[in-house]
């Protein structure tokens, strides 16, 4: 069953008796919605017994505070919303922690038409360039624009705890742009990037599939770097759950998993993409043109309107490669970027908090896995050429020194 958009759905009942089966989930009209959307409507769900209510959401603040209000008992997050939930971080904090990742991949930044002419103007940027020499250039475009005196850039994020900020300032960075000081960064709705950049209210955006397409193929804005080119291993969406709720509902818990994990399984079959693509272009999941998102999930890119593009293998991983498995690297990593970025402190006690909001013991037992899979496959190299190593955690947020690495002196 499928509402969409009703913010003033009343609570359910918190039960205290027989474990809860029928469950309300929240989720954002994206494409890595599709494993929990795919749970939903294909009856994975249904055969653990459970039935999933879905509820589209316009913005990640509703999904945070009516899971925290108990307006809905399972929610669709970004992967960093339920570590800044645990470190009390942001507006109404409460404990949130998060049994099942929904996948990887998805993300990629989208700079103007313009923007990227310009880039190409004055720095002989090629049309084929990678993520690492497009920041450079936007570097370079930053330098003159702050010698003539022009307005700083802005950079639409779909909010301040997520895969999406940090990817845009890892980025940002690797190519020696402040994101604090050499441009303005904002958050704005996903479903809004696209108009917001060809209004020009903003000059760029990272935002998740299918809205980057979307907003090349209207001609309005060039495709500069996916997630996969920043940190491949990075986990998306997670499912979040209130701790307290989790613990009422063990057995429902482990359903869900098993219906999601199962879900996830044929969401990653290419074979199963066409069908994917037509259950998400519905109304009342994502809305998007069906052709689009058949491209997305192949990694097929449109970089532009010019004919440019590029395909992007594994640009979706749904399941494989231990997708689905909540790692505590990958908490960490993501603890790292908000100390980095001056979100949090660094401290011992606090890095255990963050990693505690990734419960692979949860998704291991729901699976019956006497061993986690969870840390296989997280220590790829970044965009700069780092790695990271969770022994080394202290090190390694040391070793950043200062955000402020401007674009220029």
């Amino acid at each position: 069953m499928n509402t969409i958009d009703h913010p003033d759905i009343a609570a359910p009942a918190i039960t205290s008796g027989p474990e809860q089966t029928h469950l309300r989930a929240g989720f954002i009209p994206l494409v890595d919605a599709s494993v929990l959307i795919t749970a939903a409507e294909l009856g994975f769900a249904a055969r653990e017994g459970l039935t999933l209510d879905l509820v589209r959401d316009v913005s990640w603040a509703n999904i945070r505070d009516r899971l925290a209000y108990r307006q809905f008992d399972v929610a669709h997050m970004l992967s960093p919303m339920p570590i800044a939930a645990m470190l009390e971080l942001g507006s109404n904090p409460s404990p949130t922690i998060a049994p099942f990742v929904l996948g990887r991949g998805g993300n990629a930044i989208t700079l103007s038409a313009r923007l990227f002419e310009t880039m190409q103007a004055q720095t002989g940027l090629a049309d084929d360039a990678g993520a690492l020499d497009c920041a450079k250039a936007l570097a370079a475009v930053i330098t003159a624009r702050r010698r003539d005196g022009e307005r700083p850039l802005a950079l639409g994020m779909t909010y301040p705890y997520s895969s999406h900020n940090y990817e845009l300032r890892y980025w940002l960075a690797a190519g020696g742009i402040d994101p604090d000081r050499d441009v303005r960064l904002e958050v704005v709705p996903p479903p809004m990037t696209s108009d917001a950049l060809a209004a020009g209210a903003i000059d760029g955006f990272c935002v998740g599939a299918p809205w980057n397409m979307i907003a090349s193929e209207k001609g309005v804005g060039r495709i500069v770097a996916t997630k996969q080119d920043i940190w491949a291993s990075s986990p998306e969406k997670v499912i979040g759950l209130r701790p307290d709720w989790a613990d009422r509902n063990r057995d429902s818990v482990s359903r869900l998993i098993v219906a999601l994990n199962a879900a996830a399984r044929w969401c990653d079959d290419p074979a199963n993409h066409g069908a994917l693509a037509d259950l998400l272009a519905q109304g009342a999941n994502l809305g998007a043109p069906v052709d689009i998102i058949q491209r997305v999930l192949a990694g097929q890119f449109a970089l532009d309107a010019k004919g440019n593009a590029r395909v992007v293998p594994n640009y979706f991983v749904f399941h494989g490669a231990a997708a689905n498995c909540p790692s505590s690297t990958q908490a960490l990593w993501v603890y790292s970027q908000m100390v980095r970025w001056g979100q949090v402190a660094y401290s011992p006690e606090a890095a255990a908090t963050a990693a505690s909001a990734f419960r692979a013991d949860l998704y291991a037992a729901a699976l019956g896995l006497s061993e986690s899979p969870c840390e296989e496959g997280v220590a790829d190299a970044f965009i700069d050429g780092r790695s990271f190593d969770p022994a080394e955690l202290e090190a390694y947020v040391r070793s950043f020194i200062t955000p402020n690495q401007g674009a220029t002196a």
